[in-house]
């Protein structure tokens, strides 16, 4: 168990509502889609009515700074059989790009990768007290976009399993490149924490608001009346 996954949830009843197209850049069909994960005709690009206007707001922050630039939605809502689907995936390809067979596993090889994959990814759990942050609404894998459509160089993929999608990996290199992945990252982590976001602390995609992790980050923070209770629980 994650520690942020001790956090006690009331749900606030919020419903899950659609991340509008004309104000978001979003792809379609959605890459876990095109993988085969099985979304039974529900969308991944649904959040809850809260996390929409944090959203909003952390949109009108970006166009403050860079006005042309668009917030790309990589993913919202994540039904727990995706969850699953996506676990299982990554599971294989960490064993493939080790170049080990997969019918040549140990138990111990196993529980290794394993390991590896949920320093990432969630476990897929039906519990209602442990739900995956991306089944609540509550979370959202983010990035940008310049004014031609073109994603702005973060220095990793999303999704990438290694050092590299750590939030500050890129902080003190010498490399002017690299500086500039850390600059872009920094711009995104900026205008989401000020819209009332959380960052996940090895993902610089992954934001959260008002789920266990925020909670649990939010505790790590400065200041008074910091929250007890996360108030988005799992829609599975």
């Amino acid at each position: 168990m994650k520690p942020y996954q001790l956090i006690p949830i009331i749900d606030c009843g919020e419903p899950l509502i659609p991340i509008p197209s004309h104000l978001f850049v979003l792809e379609t069909p959605h890459p876990y889609q095109k993988l085969g994960a099985p979304y039974d005709h529900r969308s991944p690009f649904y959040v809850r009515v809260g996390v929409l206007t944090a959203l909003t707001k952390a949109r009108m922050l970006l166009h403050q700074v860079k006005p042309n630039w668009q917030l790309q939605i990589f993913d919202a809502y994540r039904p727990l059989a995706v969850q699953q689907f996506m676990v299982d995936y990554a599971f294989r390809e960490q064993v493939r790009q080790a170049g080990i067979r997969f019918n040549t596993l140990s138990e111990f090889q196993r529980q290794e990768f394993l390991s590896q994959v949920y320093e990432f990814w969630a476990i897929p759990s039906s519990d209602s007290k442990t739900p995956p942050p991306h089944s609540t609404g509550a979370a959202v894998d983010v990035t940008l976009v310049d004014e031609g459509g073109a994603l702005i160089p973060m220095g990793s993929p999303i999704d990438e399993i290694s050092p590299r999608s750590l939030p500050h990996y890129f902080a003190n290199s010498p490399s002017l490149e690299e500086q500039a992945y850390h600059q872009h990252r920094q711009l995104l982590g900026d205008m989401m924490k000020k819209a009332g976001f959380h960052r996940h602390p090895n993902e610089w995609w992954h934001f959260c608001l008002g789920d266990q992790m925020w909670v649990w980050l939010s505790q790590s923070t400065e200041g008074v009346n910091k929250p007890q209770i996360a108030y988005y629980g799992g829609v599975l």
